[in-house]
């Protein structure tokens, strides 16, 4: 391998990716600090967090997938200077983004009384279901500003997403304070508060969005122009052909991990906190190869729009060099700090709940060396499919992840933690089963994919 064809990559790709990973990295922050301050209420509180928010991430997932589209059909309308085309790609992916996202609400509301069937802690389901209720609203801005996000990813400007979730952060923290203890003016509302944050502050994401796309210059083109006569019938369709088989791969994946926190559910309290945590610091770490994702997603979009195939092949290459290269730094840190990383989450000299924080505490930390390994096979398969997704190859990876996820991945989290000693661990051991497959599978796909194209020119 000629290494200086891929390491000259390394600088745009970078400059690319840092914005979209500190954007993403925003997004789960969100719910790491719901989690920290929720968690320092009680176990109990954290594991309903947990529970809730894992039907939320199902909506998050499709809406995000769905979304994913409208970058490469932007990237590829960029280099071919066809701002017209451009412009009726960004209003319909508006609309038919919202509408996923009034979708997904209305699901999570009308299937709540479901969740008993689940066989869940009747404590913990006490505290999930108001808390739902409030983050599943936070859907609705949070499917428009994505499919706003796409754009500006699409243009190449990843910066103003990450200027979005800054201050999405900074609100959140502030509310979160506010509405959980009760702080001046605000009422006390517990655990409630967090979701009363997260809802605030991304309606506080969504009008950022919308003040750039109305003040920056660049998109004035594609803005001025948007309205009900640039609703197309051939372009709405190629995004819905396209960002289901998308949604649906994000669906699968994060849906192998939502069927985790039911599983660990199942298995006890102290075991969904103890994979909520887990979870929490393998999904911060997991924004860094989503970052690279939608990077690969753009440069090889663009390549496609410029039918440079090979250019395409060596951007992907790259960039998933830099993604194994930055996840090996990642797994040392896990595998150093597995002890210590639960503290943040849990006061274990709290008197009241001191046995099962600790316990808590003890299963995370299991949990989190098991995460360290799986962080390098997860980067993989996003990356990988992110170039996939540059190239509007969507179905057979859609196929490919089903079975990894879904045939792999979670048949062994079930056998592992209900038929072996390992319960916890074995769901963790699960999805590392499930990533590797997807990773593999994934991979030998774009060797596929690409060497197709390479052979049409």
């Amino acid at each position: 391998m000629n290494w200086s064809i891929y390491s000259k990559e390394f600088s745009y790709n970078f400059k690319l990716a840092y914005p979209i990973i500190l954007s993403l990295l925003g997004h789960t922050l969100v719910g790491i600090i719901d989690n920290i301050m929720v968690g320092k209420i009680g176990a109990t509180e954290l594991a309903a967090a947990s529970l809730a928010n894992s039907f939320v991430f199902i909506g998050i997932s499709l809406i995000v997938g769905f979304s994913s589209v409208i970058t490469p059909l932007v990237a590829s309308s960029d280099t071919e200077e066809n701002i017209d085309k451009g412009s009726r790609v960004l209003f319909n992916g508006i609309w038919l983004n919202a509408l996923l996202g009034v979708l997904c609400f209305m699901a999570l509301f009308l299937l709540k009384p479901y969740i008993s069937w689940m066989k869940q802690p009747e404590e913990v389901l006490v505290f999930a279901y108001p808390f739902l209720d409030i983050v599943a609203f936070s859907l609705i801005p949070l499917a428009i500003f994505q499919s706003l996000k796409q754009f500006t990813d699409g243009k190449s400007l990843t910066k103003y997403s990450m200027y979005a979730t800054i201050v999405s952060n900074i609100i959140n923290v502030l509310f979160n304070y506010l509405l959980i203890y009760g702080v001046w003016i605000f009422p006390e509302m517990g655990m409630l508060g967090a979701a009363y944050g997260t809802l605030i502050s991304r309606f506080a994401m969504l009008l950022y969005m919308l003040y750039v796309l109305k003040a920056h210059s660049v998109f004035a083109p594609y803005v001025k122009q948007l309205g009900f006569q640039l609703w197309d019938k051939t372009i709405a369709t190629q995004i819905v052909k396209i960002g289901i088989p998308s949604s649906l791969q994000s669906f699968f994946e994060v849906g192998l991990f939502t069927g985790a926190v039911w599983l660990s559910g199942m298995l006890g309290t102290s075991e969904q906190a103890a994979n909520q945590i887990a979870l929490s610091m393998a999904s911060m770490t997991f924004m860094f190869a989503s970052g690279f994702s939608v990077a690969s997603m753009i440069r090889v979009g663009n390549m496609m729009g410029a039918k440079n195939y090979e250019k395409a092949k060596i951007i992907a290459i790259s960039i998933l060099i830099m993604t194994i290269l930055i996840y090996v730094g990642f797994a040392l840190f896990f595998f150093l700090l597995n002890n210590y990383i639960p503290l943040l989450f849990l006061d274990i000299h709290d008197p009241t709940h001191q046995a099962l924080n600790r316990e808590v505490v003890a299963i995370s930390a299991r949990l989190l060396l098991i995460a360290a390994l799986f962080q390098i096979v997860d980067g993989i398969q996003v990356v990988t499919l992110g170039s996939l997704r540059g190239m509007q190859d969507v179905n057979i990876p859609m196929i490919l992840t089903f079975l990894s996820y879904w045939v792999i991945g979670f048949g062994m989290c079930i056998y592992l933690a209900f038929y072996t000693p390992l319960r916890a661990e074995g769901i963790w051991y699960g999805l590392l089963a499930g990533l590797a497959s997807a990773a593999l599978f994934l991979y030998l796909r774009f060797e596929f994919k690409t060497k197709q194209l390479i052979n049409t020119l």
